[in-house]
Order: structure tokens, then C-alpha cells, then sequence
């Protein structure tokens, strides 16, 4: 039989702790980028020059678009490869989440009928749609 509804239960509990454990994190990639500047006497527009770089900058996805950031100091990146790390930490810790409440789902009894009919009893009555005009 698989893992039973309790132990389920208390492995879900704990990826919850170890999600509200979490530092702080953002999505995104650090990548590198390099390229020539905008003045034709400088070195990077020689012939066999690789142009300046490499630059490293933070690139994510906000509201459908791209968005790269630039990094103002070595530390910022640091920063940056931290909170990226944590939302790696995050993504996996949700899709485990996500499994193993399927697992519960799947384990939980159907209730009786009886307490079908209580839930029942429980709920409003539909909405009639029409208006009290007082």
C-alpha cells in the first residue's frame, strides 16, 4: 500500500516549513554578454577583437517582457546569484507540494453519505437573480 494519509499528511507540513524557511528570491538567470561601444577609435572595433566584455547581468520575465539588469557592483551579483538559488529551492519545493497533494487527493476518503447530506444543508441557495425593491 502506498504511504498512508497521516505520513502524507506530515511530509506535506514539512515542505511547508522548509517553503516559509526560504531567504529571499526572485526568477531569473545571470548571463553574459559582450559587444562593441559606440566609439569607432576604440579597440573593441579592430579588426579580431572580441569587443568588451564579458558583462554579466541579471535577465528575468516581467509582465510578458524581458528585462535585463545590470549589475552596479561585484556584490550585487553575489546578491543576485543568492536570491536566484533560493527560487530554484522554491520551484522544486512547490512541485513537490503540488505531488504530494495530489497523493493526499487521491488517499482521501469520499465522504459518507450521510455527511454529504450535512455539507449539503450547509451551503446558500442559489442565487434567483432577481432584486428585493424596497
Amino acid at each position: 500500500m502506498p504511504d498512508s494519509l497521516s505520513a502524507l499528511e506530515a511530509e506535506r507540513r514539512s515542505i511547508l516549513h522548509q517553503i516559509s524557511e526560504l531567504g529571499d528570491f526572485r526568477p531569473g538567470s545571470i548571463t553574459a554578454t559582450q559587444g562593441r561601444c559606440g566609439n569607432p577609435r576604440c579597440h573593441c572595433h579592430q579588426p579580431g577583437e572580441a569587443g568588451h566584455g564579458p558583462r554579466l547581468r541579471l535577465t528575468y520575465k516581467a509582465r510578458g517582457k524581458t528585462v535585463t539588469e545590470s549589475f552596479s557592483r561585484p556584490d550585487a551579483q553575489g546578491k543576485a546569484e543568492r536570491e536566484i538559488a533560493e527560487f530554484r529551492k522554491y520551484q522544486q519545493l512547490s512541485r513537490a507540494l503540488v505531488e504530494l497533494n495530489e497523493k493526499i487527493c487521491r488517499q482521501r476518503p469520499v465522504p459518507e453519505a450521510a455527511e454529504r447530506k450535512e455539507q449539503e444543508k450547509k451551503r446558500r441557495p442559489p442565487f434567483s437573480g432577481k432584486w428585493r425593491k424596497k
